[in-house]
């Protein structure tokens, strides 16, 4: 069948709302697949009760809260404390003792958690490093990225806190020992919480975090369509060191990267970043720091006093950080800018706002720090509650005299007015080129009605014989539903028959087993009751309700069912009947008496097994 009309209306109301996401919040979702993205949108369309893509964004608009519970049903956060353990247990012990091999005893370990959701996917990498290097290593060596788009999903990961059913999976003595209990919650400690960072990244279009010795991304990449999936795995490839490790997700697989990637557990989804493919970064000529500022400056007050001046009269908000990741340098327009203060000077970088809003710069710095190169990101959006601006982020390494990393500079060039200055050029230009085309259509246009007032005669005609066969259509699917409808009644009435012969079924077994004067039981292949007799309950004094789905080695019932134990695991075991065993046992009614026992297994029931018990009178009176 072909596409209709009504279809290619959806779809491009679709791209329209993608579209507006986009430019309105910056949220990207061009790059999902479509059917699980138009399946969410309708989703929360359907809970809000409106039926096109149109009527919904005009909600977007009129409705700022919306936003928030239209992302919450597009990212589903799924996750939990290490997901799917055997792939854990491979990951720790296969992988982190070839990456901790091939790095140097004092040299960092390099993590990106991407797609970490609300952070418990990113804190099982720390603990995971924690219990194989030991924990004071883990805090010397081990540095942990955590990224996602949900900036709610990131306040939650952030936090560290968790209910006690997230870490059901954690065995105890490692949740003692990774978390502290506050409240009804739990807290993941401290020092190992500071080697987990945190900041909003979208893998589909922010650079990648580099030099990394494993990436996780798990049940992220089947989110995307094959286009963005190969973007992200080629900006996956550029972030690996050479002979770095991949962790995906159980529904993800490389299957055309086999010279980049080596597999190294098809199974668990671990894979190795083969060596070459990756061209040597750019090394720009190093910085030479001066102690001073001139000859006749001896003052430190004085240089530090004309430093702070000079800083704030440039003309864009700057930021310095050094080696450390601490802030030593902010100008008076980054204050104004960013609402930041003398006071935030000397804390680290990663817990302002600005390291990670409007742009994650935290990985640019580690990424033009290790490149020894500036980088740029142009036209990068911040909203302030109406407000839209523009910057253009500057990050400029700067290396000391020895060629060791010395510090790193940001600057934010305010490029709000030359950006909606291009913005309405663009438009004017675009609009006075649909203009001239309009103009020159025209013409075509009433050159074309005459004949299309000659053709529509023609649809008419053919519209008439149309509607004649829809006709004859629907007749015929009503009989067809009919004939459906009939089918169904017949399935009716047959599954009927069928659960009334099995009612008749269970009774005569029931019944067959009622009758039988010698105790019989039942036990599945967990040993647990599964029938329990008139004869027994005669014998032992336990109606079947006390004793059904109870551990049969478990019941106080006058006879000592431990002695029963190995003969039943034979018989499990073999899958052949046992000889009868006689043991001494006490009857309901209090008497001693012999009781035989002969265990059979049950072909009717997996792993199961019949227990026939019967009082043997000859020997009772002797």
């Amino acid at each position: 069948m072909g596409e209709t009309p009504g279809d290619v209306e959806t779809d491009e109301e679709l791209e329209n709302l993608l579209g507006f996401l986009r430019d309105s919040r910056g949220f990207d979702f061009t790059g999902y697949k479509r059917s699980t993205l138009g399946r969410r949108i309708r989703k929360r369309m359907a809970d809000v009760g409106i039926d096109s893509y149109a009527d919904y964004r005009d909600q977007l608009e009129t409705n700022a809260d919306e936003f928030g519970s239209l992302f919450n049903t597009i990212l589903i956060n799924v996750t939990s404390v290490f997901r799917d353990s055997d792939a854990w247990a491979y990951l720790q012990g296969e992988v982190v003792p070839e990456i901790l091999a091939q790095l140097a005893p004092d040299e960092e370990i390099r993590v990106w958690s991407a797609g970490c959701s609300t952070g418990e996917e990113a804190y099982s990498l720390a603990i995971m490093f924690a219990e194989t290097l030991g924990l004071d290593a883990a805090l010397e060596r081990v540095k942990i990225y955590g990224t996602d788009v949900d900036d709610e999903a990131l306040r939650d990961a952030r936090s560290g806190l968790y209910p006690a059913r997230t870490l059901e999976a954690l065995a105890p003595e490692l949740r003692d020992r990774y978390f502290q209990q506050n409240g009804s919650q739990f807290s993941f400690r401290a020092d190992l919480r500071r080697r987990v960072i945190f900041g909003r990244h979208d893998i589909t279009r922010d650079a990648p975090i580099s030099r990394l010795d494993l990436l996780v991304c798990r049940n992220t990449l089947m989110y995307f369509n094959v286009e963005a999936q190969t973007q992200i795995i080629d900006r996956f490839h550029f972030a690996l060191r050479e002979r770095g490790f991949l962790f995906l997700g159980k529904a993800e697989m490389l299957l055309n990267d086999a010279d980049r990637f080596d597999v190294l557990s098809m199974r668990q989804r671990i894979f190795r970043r083969r060596p070459g493919g990756a061209a040597p970064p750019y090394q720009p000529a190093p910085v030479k720091l001066r102690s001073g500022f001139g000859g006749e400056l001896h003052s430190v007050a004085r240089n530090r006093q004309l430093r702070d001046l000079i800083l704030d009269a440039s003309l864009g908000a700057a930021v310095a950080v050094d080696a450390e990741g601490i802030v030593v340098l902010i100008n008076n327009h980054a204050r104004v800018q960013f609402g930041l203060t003398a006071g935030d000077i000397g804390r680290p970088f990663q817990d302002l706002e600005v390291s990670y809003r409007p742009v994650e710069l935290r990985s640019l710095i580690d990424q033009a720090t290790h490149e020894r190169r500036t980088l740029r990101v142009n036209g990068v959006e911040r909203r302030i509650g109406e407000e839209v601006q523009f910057f253009d982020i500057m990050v400029q390494p700067l290396v000391g005299a020895g060629g060791t990393p010395a510090a790193t500079n940001i600057t934010f060039t305010d490029v709000t007015v030359t950006t909606r200055l291009k913005a309405e050029i663009k438009r004017v230009r675009e609009d006075l080129e649909t203009a001239y085309e309009e103009l020159q259509s025209t013409n075509e246009e009433l050159e074309t009605t005459n004949e299309e007032l000659q053709s529509s005669i023609e649809e008419l005609e053919t519209t008439n014989e149309e509607l004649q066969s829809t006709n004859e259509e629907l007749e015929t699917t009503n009989e067809e539903l009919q004939s459906g409808n009939e089918e169904l009644e017949t399935m009716n009435e047959e599954m009927r028959i069928r659960t009334e012969e099995l009612d008749e079924t269970r009774a005569f077994l029931e019944g067959v087993l009622a009758s039988v004067a010698a105790a019989v039981v039942v036990l599945d292949k967990d040993l647990k009751v599964k029938s329990w007799n008139r004869g027994a309950a005669d014998l032992w004094g336990l109606r079947q309700d006390e004793v059904l789905d109870e551990p049969f080695f478990s019941l106080d019932f006058g006879l000592p069912t431990r002695e029963l134990e190995p003969v039943v695991t034979q018989c499990l075991t073999t899958r052949k009947r046992a000889a009868p065993f006689a043991i001494a046992a006490v009857n309901r009614l209090g008497r001693s008496v012999t009781c035989t026992v002969q265990c059979s297994p049950f072909d009717g029931l997996r792993d199961g097994a019949v227990l026939l018990m019967e009082e043997d009178h000859n020997r009772g009176r002797d």
